[in-house]
C-alpha cells in the first residue's frame, strides 16, 4: 500500500469514526453508563444462585484468538486476555456482561478507539438505556443511549451486544420478566411463612373454666395469667377448681412452603436452560459428576460461548484478520476434563491412538513440554509412527496351525 493510499485509508476511519460521534467524554472521568441495579438479585435467592453460576462459569472460561489451532498474540487477544478497560479484569468484565444478559436478557458493551481508530477498550453500558433501532433511510441497526448529557446513536459494529432470545427487534426478552409471577409468588409465600413462624414462636393457651364467669371477673384472671406469661413463667398462678389451661400447637413453618420453593427452583432452572439439579433441588439422575458437568457444558454453557465468540469476531477482529483464520475461542476442555480417573484413561488411549502427543497431554495439565514429546506414538511397542523399526512389525507371527507368516513373503 502507497503513502497516499496509507493517508486516504486513514481519513476514512476518521470519517467512519465522527460519524458515530466522540465517545471520549463519556468515560470521563468514570463510565456514566455503568450502574447496577441489583434489587431483584438481592431479594431473591434462587435468582442470585442461577445467575451467579452461570456468569461464573462463563468467566471462568479461558478467553484466546486462535489461529490454526494455535493461540496468537495480537493487541486485541491481549486487551480481551488481561482487561479490556483500565478497571475490570477479563473475568471481572465478561461475569458482569453475563449477570447484565441474565437480569435484563441484554449486555452491551461500547468500543473506545484511539486517534487511529483502534479499539483500545470495552466499556459496559446500563441496558435500561440502550434501545436498538433501525436507520430510515439505510436500514442499518443503531443504538440509542440515554446519556446523562444527551442522547447517542452508535453504529451496531461499535457496540458489542449479547441477549436472549428475542422475535421481532433486537432487544433480548429479560428472563426475570418470564419469572415475574413466580418471584412474586415465591415473595408472598415467604412472607406468610415469616408471619406465621413470628406468631409460632409465641406461646398461645385457651384458660377454661368449670363455671360460668361474670366480666369483672373473666377480665381478672385474664391479668392474672397475663402477668404470669409476661414474667417468663417464674411466677405463681393460682387456679380455681375446674380451671385448666391448655397451649395451642402450632406449626414453626408450613412443609408447604418447601414444595413452593421447589417448585421455584424448577422454573427458575428451566428459563436459565440449566437442570435444576445445578440450583441443589436435591434429585440428581446422574451416576457421576461427569455426567453431569457434561450435559451442564452441551445445553447451558455451549450455546452462550458461541453467541460472545460470534459477535467478538464480528466486533472486535478486522475483516483481513477473520480471512486469515483467526477467531476468539473460549477453551471448555479444562470444564470438560473429568475427573483424574477419567481423564487417565482418555490420555492413555489418546497417546496409544496415536491422535494425542505427550507434549499435547502435558500442556492440558499446565506441564512443561519434554524434549522428544511432539512426536505421536502407535500402540504395541510405542515406537513413533515414522520410526523405521516399524517396517518389520507382524513378520514371523505365529498363527492358530505353528505356521509362520511372512508379509513380505
Amino acid at each position: 500500500m502507497g503513502l497516499a493510499q496509507r493517508v486516504i485509508s486513514f481519513f476514512r476511519r476518521s470519517e467512519k469514526r465522527s460519524s458515530f460521534g466522540s465517545f471520549s467524554k463519556w468515560f470521563d472521568p468514570v463510565n456514566i453508563f455503568s450502574k447496577l441495579n441489583n434489587g431483584t438479585l438481592a431479594n431473591n435467592e434462587t435468582i442470585f444462585a442461577a445467575v451467579n453460576r452461570l456468569s461464573n462459569s462463563l468467566a471462568s472460561l479461558p478467553l484466546k484468538v486462535y489461529k490454526d489451532y494455535q493461540p496468537i498474540g495480537t493487541k486485541i487477544a491481549d486487551m480481551m486476555a488481561n482487561g479490556p478497560n483500565s478497571y475490570m479484569t477479563s473475568f471481572v468484565f465478561i461475569r458482569t456482561m453475563e449477570a447484565f444478559r441474565n437480569t435484563s436478557g441484554n449486555s452491551y458493551a461500547i468500543k473506545e478507539f484511539d486517534d487511529r481508530y483502534q479499539v483500545v477498550g470495552l466499556h459496559i453500558l446500563d441496558p435500561a438505556k440502550v434501545e436498538p433501532v433501525i436507520e430510515r433511510d439505510s436500514k442499518e441497526l443503531y443504538y440509542k443511549i440515554q446519556g446523562d448529557d444527551g442522547t447517542y446513536y452508535v453504529h451496531n459494529l461499535d457496540i458489542v451486544h449479547v441477549s436472549y432470545v428475542h422475535t421481532t427487534g433486537f432487544k433480548g426478552i429479560s428472563p426475570l420478566d418470564v419469572l415475574r409471577n413466580s418471584i412474586e409468588y415465591d415473595a408472598k409465600v415467604k412472607d406468610f411463612s415469616l408471619t406465621q413462624m413470628e406468631s409460632g414462636l409465641k406461646a398461645s393457651f385457651i384458660l377454661k373454666s368449670s363455671s360460668m364467669l361474670d366480666p369483672a371477673k373473666a377480665e381478672l384472671k385474664r391479668k392474672q395469667f397475663q402477668d404470669f406469661y409476661a414474667k417468663g413463667g417464674k411466677s405463681v398462678i393460682v387456679l380455681e377448681g375446674g380451671d385448666m389451661l391448655d397451649e395451642l400447637k402450632q406449626n414453626l413453618i408450613d412443609t408447604k412452603v418447601f414444595e413452593v420453593e421447589k417448585i421455584t427452583r424448577t422454573r427458575v432452572a428451566t428459563v436459565y436452560n440449566m437442570s435444576p439439579h445445578m440450583l441443589n433441588d436435591g434429585q440428581e439422575s446422574f451416576s457421576s459428576m461427569e455426567q453431569k458437568t457434561l450435559e451442564y457444558v452441551q445445553f447451558t454453557l455451549a450455546p452462550n460461548v458461541r453467541m460472545y465468540e460470534q459477535e467478538f469476531n464480528k466486533k472486535l477482529l478486522t475483516p483481513e484478520e477473520r480471512a486469515s483464520g483467526a477467531a476468539f475461542k473460549f477453551n471448555l476442555n479444562g470444564i470438560l476434563r473429568g475427573d483424574i480417573k477419567t481423564r487417565g484413561d482418555f490420555y492413555f488411549k489418546g497417546v496409544r491412538s496415536g491422535w494425542f502427543t505427550p507434549n499435547e497431554i502435558r500442556a492440558y495439565e499446565e506441564l512443561p513440554p519434554l524434549a522428544g514429546g511432539e512426536k505421536l506414538y502407535m500402540s504395541r511397542d510405542l515406537s513413533p509412527i515414522d520410526s523405521p523399526d516399524r517396517e518389520g512389525l507382524g513378520k514371523g507371527v505365529k498363527q492358530k496351525n505353528g505356521a509362520k507368516t511372512d508379509p513380505a513373503a
